[in-house]
């Protein structure tokens, strides 16, 4: 991965030149949770000025995968300007944006304006709030440094719209295993961490975190069954065990959405 890691700034240095002022890893590389054969490497890259369309699409030319094969699942690429990476807009902000990978659609977003509301536009802010909390740095200064957080208005406002557009998505028919329901779980555990002690953790340890809390420890009577029960499947998923069903992640989802967003629906 660092081979990569260090082949992607190359390319990024031939098309920016003294333009390109950091690259960071984001993500669970950030997070120091990758996980080989299930991860994205999750790149940021900073530039002085705003990106003219020839060198977006030169870019994204010296990226996708076919011309730098990504080892992971995928290569989810986005570029900010300084301007927009200090300041810790809530907005996307971004300059480009790329998805590439052997086991990943294809997908180039040339301007925010571009990105469908459908698919969510409440990444960004909570990517750069976690580059500004314990990004790594592969070039430039620290990530603290080149990325602003959110307020924390913003911040909750984001968890919300992103909890909402979780339980917004299709879930398989029945009460069986649903694969990808251990990320809702983990990811609605991961915010609402963030809420309560004011650090972004990885989806693993944020879980473990609620479980050592006490926060897990009951049911609600909302239909959510087991909650530290729920968490330690969803763990055990992302080894390889069965997921947890849509039902449970559902409800899962519902308590977190209820306590981040003061009863929001």
């Amino acid at each position: 991965m660092r081979r990569y890691l260090a082949d992607l700034v190359g390319v990024a240095r031939d098309v920016l030149g003294d333009d390109l002022v950091g690259a960071y890893a984001a993500g669970s590389v950030g997070l120091g949770a990758y996980q080989p054969g299930r991860s994205d490497v999750d790149v940021a890259l900073v530039c002085a000025e705003p990106l003219g369309p020839d060198r977006k699409r030169r870019l994204v030319a010296g990226l996708r995968h076919e011309a730098l094969p990504c080892p992971a699942r995928g290569l989810e690429l986005v570029v900010y300007t300084a301007a927009a990476a200090r300041s810790g807009p809530p907005e996307p902000g971004f300059e480009v944006e790329l998805n590439t990978g052997a086991r990943m659609d294809f997908r180039v977003t040339w301007h925010p304006d571009e990105r469908p509301a459908a698919d969510g536009r409440f990444w960004y802010g909570l990517d750069r709030s976690i580059l500004h909390g314990c990004g790594h740095a592969l070039l430039g200064p620290p990530a603290a440094e080149a990325f602003g957080d959110l307020s924390p208005a913003d911040l909750r406002r984001l968890l919300v719209d992103a909890l909402r557009w979780w339980l917004a998505l299709p879930t398989p028919p029945g009460d069986g295993p649903a694969p990808g329901a251990e990320d809702a779980v983990l990811g609605a555990c991961r915010s609402l961490a963030k809420v309560r002690h004011g650090r972004w953790l990885s989806k693993t340890e944020a879980g473990r975190r609620l479980i050592a809390d006490g926060w897990a420890a009951r049911s609600t009577g909302d239909g959510d069954g087991d909650p530290a029960g729920l968490i330690e499947r969803s763990i055990a998923a992302r080894a390889g065990g069965p997921p947890p069903s849509g039902p449970e992640a559902r409800a899962f989802q519902r308590r977190v959405l209820a306590e981040i967003g003061g009863g929001a629906r």
